[in-house]
């Protein structure tokens, strides 16, 4: 069995090992967000729904603990659409050339870059689900241990494959440019439409018609689905709102990533099976 993509794999994790800075950075960053933004936010949305009747039996939630998911989502998007600069400094220092070049399947460049990201957006989603308990935030309330184990399995896996897909789109657009400024213009462009039309801070029933279609399909929605399901529950209150999803919803959220990941894959590999590095 074929295991080059470990190689680009180990190489991109040592790397941002090595990199303190980078490392430090992309560690505190999500716990930053969730204490600043989070904690300011809760304060005033619980405020202003503190009045609003709850449905008998169903438990209420903070703004931090429903943001919480949106953050964790948040910080996925952003680690995985950056996560192909690194095809582009290889394309322009020249390494990527001999890689190219090598007997290597390209799939294996496209798989390394992916799960190296994986790892990272793991890393960071255990970090956040950690600070935001410590904080205040409900995840996880009344659960065992070994729901627990399986709830932060569940998100995981539900992160695992959004950062994919991203991943592979990142990595599509990073071959096809000559720039990091162009890349990062690029996706900067691409990662606030993407959160703000999404559930990731407020619910999305308020959204004008076809901006609410955009949103129930949109990548990141469906992440938040499978993320607030394990995280929080399938039955909740939060900013006033009644939250119920079923197993059939998550299911259906969850596949809704994978076919959007194989048309990344599909998109990445067709860019760069036709890659031309000089």
């Amino acid at each position: 069995m074929d295991l080059g993509f470990t190689t680009i794999f180990w190489r991109d994790m040592i790397r941002f090992v090595r990199f303190r800075t980078l490392l430090v950075a992309s560690l505190l960053q999500p716990a930053l967000w969730l204490a600043f933004f989070g904690i300011a936010m809760s304060s005033n949305f619980d405020r202003l729904t503190a009045g609003i009747p709850v449905p008998a039996g169903v438990h209420v939630v903070g703004y931090l603990t429903f943001m919480g998911a949106g953050i964790i989502a948040m910080t996925t998007l952003f680690t995985s659409l950056f996560g192909g600069i690194t095809i582009l400094f290889d394309k322009n220092w020249g390494l990527m050339r001999e890689i190219l070049a090598s007997p290597m399947n390209r799939n294996h460049i496209i798989f390394g870059i992916g799960l190296s990201g994986v790892a990272k957006s793991f890393i960071q989603a255990i970090i956040i689900m950690v600070f935001g308990v410590l904080i205040g935030a409900a995840f996880f309330a009344g659960d065992t241990p070994v729901q627990v184990i399986i709830s932060v399995l569940g998100i995981l896996a539900f992160v695992g494959m959004f950062a994919l897909g991203f991943l592979f789109l990142s990595a599509a657009i990073a071959i096809s440019m000559e720039s990091p400024e162009g890349l990062q213009g690029v996706i900067t462009l691409m990662t606030m439409p993407i959160f703000f039309a999404s559930n990731a801070l407020y619910p999305i029933d308020s959204f004008p018609e076809f901006l609410k279609i955009l949103s129930i399909y949109n990548p990141m929605t469906l992440l938040i689905t499978g993320i607030r399901y394990f995280a929080i529950g399938p039955d909740f209150v939060a900013i006033g709102k009644h939250y119920v999803f079923t197993q059939a919803d998550v299911l259906i959220s969850f596949l809704g990533l994978t076919v959007f990941t194989v048309i990344m894959f599909l998109l990445a590999y067709w860019r760069f099976k036709n890659a031309v590095v000089t």
